[in-house]
Parts: structure tokens; C-alpha cells; sequence
């Protein structure tokens, strides 16, 4: 393919989560080029420029997204940029993959999604977890019919002593929107939702804890920690979810607990004719047969490409046909609608009734 039919890519965010979109969107290079990156550490922005043979280095992010040469922006920032970068990169006609949470709340959410819907340009949250093959096989099972009625689902990840870059913009409420439900806890509460048929949820009953943080124990390697920073976010998260259609999903997720934990990723699916259990990229199939219970292994292939390539190719691929992404502006809010739900029902100890106004 010639560079004049390529798509066009401008990353925001040169960080750890950046440098992962620059490492995969340059493996397709018959596709895509990376026009452009910036980065509020210019520094950091020329290693990765350098390193990925990204011709442009941006000075602000401003000038990035007006930039007549690329067609698409990356996201990859603290999530309380998340909205205006999405808003003003929709109001210059770009296209937009933007890193999870969609919005740092569901306020922030629901101004991408009203944005997203008055403008004809791709909007995508980058869920990477729908493409990790496992879940993919679990889904064509479900699509298939082979669990029937998915009327509970249980999803999590606990991770015994993860607590990220203490001090820094993740443990900080005005600036990461929460802590590990909103961190990881958003990935098993999209791909449950999303395997379940997506439901609309109607009410959460759930909790948060701090037990940790404030303590300065439960410190994870990622990030550097800031010890002059402050944490002011929850360490342990547990909801219960109810749909319109009257199933359940029941979500628990932790940075730092005091648990016999592999801390891996799980979900587990009751359906009416099988279930299906996922936990760390390895997966089975429930059910009965002949008044006894059957099991089948799930395993990823051994020469797997990964979720991120399969995601990074989604998104070109809705950009050249036009079409909706997996993972719309419209699922993105509904995860943000659910996580502010569990944070007040937290605060006030009462069950909360989701806001489906768009206005």
C-alpha cells in the first residue's frame, strides 16, 4: 500500500501505555504509519520517536490533533484527559482510539458519546481483553448458543500487592477517577458485560475499601511512587449488578489484599444449558451430558498474535469501512455510568439507580 492511502497516526501519551500502541500499530506498517507523537515529557516522546521511526515529534497536543497529516489520534494519558483530548480530536475530524476508562466519570463519558454520535469518525475504547483469544473462543460459544441464558456472572482480579506509581496520578481521585475498579476493574466489567450479550444495567449495590494505600503497604512495581504524592482512592472494590433483564453480575477487584490470590483476570458464566470460566488466559466449557458434568480446555493457540494486534487491526479496519468498533463510545459510557454507581453507592451505603439521560 502505498504511504498516500495509509492511515495517518498521531499518539498522545508517550508513556508506558503509549509506548505499547507505537511497539503494535508499527508492526503494521502496510496499513498505518505513525505520523506524530507527543508528549508532555518531550524527552520521552523523541526516545519513542527514535526508536519507532516516528517522523514528527509534536511539542503539545493541541497542535498534534490540528495537524492536517494524520488522520487518527491515540489516547494514552491520565484519565482525566481523557474527555477534552476525544472532544477536541472529534471536533477536527479525527479519528479516535482512546485508552481505558473511556472518561474519568460517567459526565466526562457521556460528553464522548454525544460527540461520538453527532460525528461520522471511529470511536474506539481500547479494551484489549475482547480480543485475548481465550475470551474470543468463550464468545463464539456464546454466540453459537451453547450456554443459552447467561443469568449470573461472577468477574474479578485481585491482585495481592499491585497498588501502581503510589502518590502519583493513579492513586489520586481527581486525576485517575478511583482506583483499581477503575484501573483494572473496568476491563472484567466491560468483557463481562460484553460476553453476557450486553445487558443495560439498571442498579449497583456496592463497596469500596482503602486498607492499604493509606499505609503505604500493598506497593506494586508499576510506576514510580511519589512519596510526597497523596492516595486518596480505594484498594479493594466489590459490587453487585443487576440488569434490565433480571441477570446479575457480581464484581470484586483489588490493588492489594491479604488473600490466597495467582492474581490473574477471572470471570465465570452460569448459563441455562453451560457455563464458561475464563481465569488468566486459560478458559473451559460447562455442562452436562448424559446426567454428568462435562469439561472443556480452552487454550490459546501457541503461535498467538495477541489481543493488541487484533485490536490495533479493528481499529484500522472500522476506520477503511466505516463501521461501529466492538468496543463503541457507547459501551465505554456504560462502564463509567456502572463504576460512578459503585462509588456512590459506597458512599451513601444505599443501592443506586443508573442515569441513562444522555442530555
Amino acid at each position: 500500500m502505498s504511504t498516500e492511502n495509509k492511515i495517518r497516526i498521531g499518539i498522545i501519551g508517550a508513556g508506558n501505555i503509549g509506548n505499547v500502541h507505537a511497539n503494535e500499530f508499527s508492526k503494521l506498517g502496510d496499513d498505518c504509519v505513525i505520523t506524530a507523537i507527543t508528549d508532555l515529557n518531550l524527552s520521552r516522546a523523541e526516545e519513542k520517536a527514535k526508536q519507532y521511526g516516528i517522523e514528527h515529534v509534536i511539542a503539545t497536543n493541541e497542535e498534534l490533533i490540528q495537524r492536517p497529516d494524520i488522520d487518527a489520534v491515540i489516547i494514552g494519558v491520565p484519565n482525566q484527559f481523557h474527555a477534552p483530548l476525544a472532544l477536541q480530536a472529534l471536533a477536527a475530524g479525527k479519528h479516535v482510539l482512546l485508552e481505558k476508562p473511556m472518561g474519568i466519570n460517567s459526565e466526562a463519558a457521556r460528553q464522548i458519546l454525544n460527540a461520538s454520535q453527532a460525528s461520522d469518525r471511529v470511536v474506539m475504547v481500547a479494551h484489549q481483553m475482547r480480543w485475548e483469544s481465550v475470551a474470543m473462543q468463550i464468545k463464539e460459544q456464546i454466540d453459537r448458543g451453547e450456554l443459552g441464558n447467561i443469568y449470573s456472572a461472577k468477574a474479578g482480579w485481585f491482585r495481592r500487592k499491585g497498588i501502581p506509581g503510589w502518590g502519583t496520578w493513579f492513586t489520586q481521585m481527581g486525576q485517575s477517577g478511583g482506583g483499581p475498579l477503575i484501573d483494572i476493574g473496568v476491563h472484567m466489567l466491560d468483557l463481562a458485560l460484553y460476553l453476557m450479550g450486553n445487558p443495560k444495567p439498571v442498579s449497583v449495590f456496592g463497596a469500596t475499601y482503602a486498607e492499604f494505600g493509606p499505609k503505604r503497604k500493598g506497593i506494586g512495581t508499576w510506576g514510580t511512587p511519589d512519596w510526597d504524592g497523596t492516595y486518596d482512592v480505594e484498594d479493594f472494590g466489590t459490587a453487585l449488578i443487576k440488569m434490565e433483564d433480571g441477570s446479575t453480575l457480581s464484581l470484586e477487584v483489588s490493588w492489594a489484599v491479604h488473600m490466597d490470590t495467582d492474581n490473574s483476570e477471572f470471570i465465570q458464566l452460569m448459563g441455562s444449558e453451560g457455563g464458561a470460566s475464563y481465569r488468566g488466559g486459560k478458559g473451559k466449557l460447562l455442562t452436562e451430558k448424559f446426567n454428568r458434568p462435562i469439561e472443556t480446555e480452552l487454550h490459546r493457540a501457541e503461535q498467538d498474535e495477541g489481543e493488541r494486534a487484533r485490536l490495533s487491526r479493528h481499529f484500522l479496519e472500522c476506520i477503511r469501512e466505516g463501521k461501529q468498533p466492538i468496543t463503541t463510545a457507547l459501551t465505554g459510557f456504560t462502564n463509567n455510568l456502572v463504576l460512578d454507581a459503585i462509588y456512590e453507592s459506597s458512599r451513601t451505603g444505599n443501592e443506586v439507580k443508573l442515569n441513562w439521560n444522555l442530555n
